[in-house]
């Protein structure tokens, strides 16, 4: 019981930090010509994915469990696209007859791109080893360059009509809030790796599945609750950026994972349950697609409850 206060308690922490960063990328959306997408997709992605880059290496280097790395991040994507879809419906008002930004589009299709490569290498059409390194592994980071360089070529698209309080703070003094509220994320995600892993051993509960439901919820509240900060500002790009843009940076903590592992890969099938989630994270993402493209309402909503039901049914496996 006192590891599952523990556990409440070091998540409570990590989004509030999360929900501060969020807000000073906000101010620095409004105070620079950086694009929403832009912002989201690279700079809050990369901050609110850091739970994932600490808890994936200490799952490799520190507990020797490559499947709770590979659970963690499927578990965290599926997890990101799921509450993203929950948030679009309660705004369906809002946000029903928008397009988000052209740079999340590419982002997502980047990222199907990424479950195709990685569901081939896991049924064998993919088994090349560059020293102890996968392949893929430097699939995925040619992809993300691409995909930051796409990004880093949007301009900055504002929303009309939105009024927003004016910024009293200077663009350094956001700068600087902005790299204390993620290192306070750095810290408490270092603190979630250990507490994840105490409550799995207490409860017995397999390295797969404490990665995809622990580890994987708990390191995804960063995303979420800024996410949910954002849509309430009016920032949309910025927030479904951030979504989109955690999954795909979620691919290069794989990556690095991969490449720090020296003893086994991290791409560890072994685990049924990261099976059920490379595959609901494959369908989820491509429905995700019409989410962020199609501006009818009734083809958002039920595109967005068929994500949503791509992780009940995960959940639901045993």
């Amino acid at each position: 019981m006192l590891l599952l206060l523990l556990y409440i308690v070091v998540a409570s922490a990590v989004v509030y930090a999360s929900i501060r960063a969020s807000h000073y990328i906000d101010l620095i959306d409004r105070t620079t010509n950086l694009s929403g997408a832009f912002l989201g997709g690279v700079l809050l992605s990369a901050v609110t994915s850091l739970p994932e880059l600490f808890t994936s290496l200490s799952a490799v280097l520190v507990l020797h469990k490559p499947s709770m790395c590979i659970g963690n991040i499927l578990g965290s994507d599926l997890f990101n696209i799921a509450m993203l879809c929950c948030v679009m419906l309660c705004c369906i008002g809002r946000t029903g007859n928008r397009r988000t930004a052209k740079g999340n589009i590419a982002v997502a299709v980047y990222l199907a791109v990424i479950y195709a490569v990685m569901m081939a290498d896991r049924f064998g059409f993919i088994d090349i080893e560059l020293g102890t390194v996968n392949i893929i592994t430097f699939i995925f980071i040619v992809i993300y360059v691409l995909a930051v360089r796409h990004l880093s070529g949007e301009s900055s698209a504002p929303d009309a009509g939105e009024e927003s309080e004016p910024v009293t703070l200077s663009l350094r003094a956001i700068a600087v809030r902005f790299v204390l509220a993620s290192i306070a994320i750095i810290g408490l995600s270092i603190a979630m790796t250990y507490v994840t892993d105490a409550v799995a051993e207490e409860f017995s509960i397999g390295a797969g599945f404490a990665g995809a439901l622990l580890l994987g919820v708990a390191t995804s509240l960063p995303e979420v609750s800024s996410t949910i900060a954002l849509f309430r500002m009016k920032n949309y790009d910025i927030a479904v950026g951030n979504i989109v843009g955690s999954n795909l940076f979620n691919f290069m903590v794989l990556c690095v994972a991969d490449i720090a592992s020296f003893r086994t890969s991290v791409y560890d099938y072994s685990d049924p349950k990261v099976d059920w989630l490379l595959f609901s994270g494959s369908v989820a993402t491509l429905l995700m697609l019409p989410v962020l493209t199609v501006r009818n309402k009734a083809v958002k909503a039920v595109c967005s409850l068929a994500v949503i039901a791509c992780y009940i049914l995960f959940l639901l496996m045993e």
